[in-house]
């Protein structure tokens, strides 16, 4: 009886392994043989599920939304508004060595984009995607009557607390703050903008 390949499973196991190589070496080090190495695999059965280091860094991208889109969505909304804003950003942020993992990748595609138009559509869809979120959880916070000041857009304070997540993100992988110091800086962005 042949042997049925799961070839989703497959290409999920290659994502990891680009996470792997990424968090180890850097994204400069990611090839198709240094994945193919990382993962066990030879170059050309690499080849057979992305044939350039593009499309096999794209998928590592888009995996890592996929991510960390889940663990938002299986997240309690117990506790207060405050406090499930809070977790649900957490998860975006840089804060333990998985999200470390995840936001170098996310960031290296500011740079990969520049000169590659199919890493720079993946950049763009992350940068929406955090964006939307920003944008339903101010929403969220207005309906609840929960935010601290009357503001005239929304969409500016959706914008503003983007900025705050990715600039402490950055700042946290460039080794400039903490993780405690991230999540401080964050808390203080809430603060000013939550009402309790």
């Amino acid at each position: 009886m042949p042997k049925i390949v799961d070839h989703q499973t497959r290409r999920v196991e290659l994502a990891e392994a680009v996470w792997r190589v990424i968090a180890r070496d850097g994204v400069d080090e990611i090839s198709i043989r240094s994945v193919a190495t990382e993962a066990g695999w030879s170059s050309g059965a690499l080849r057979h599920y992305f044939a350039t280091r593009a499309e096999l860094l794209a998928f590592a991208c888009e995996e890592v939304i996929t991510r960390v889109t889940a663990r938002i969505g299986d997240l309690s909304r117990t506790g207060s508004v405050r406090d499930t804003v809070r977790a649900i950003l957490h998860e975006t942020m840089p804060l333990d060595e998985r999200r470390i993992t995840e936001s170098r990748i996310a960031f290296a595609f500011v740079a990969l984009g520049l000169s590659n138009p199919q890493l720079a559509d993946v950049q763009r869809r992350h940068f929406g995607d955090m964006y939307n979120l920003c944008r339903r959880l101010i929403e969220d916070l207005a309906v609840r009557d929960a935010l601290a000041q009357q503001v005239s857009s929304r969409d500016a304070l959706a914008r503003r607390l983007h900025a705050v997540v990715d600039g402490v993100s950055l700042q946290g992988l460039a080794g400039h703050l903490t993780p405690t110091e991230m999540a401080a800086q964050l808390d203080a962005f809430l603060d000013e903008i939550i009402i309790g």
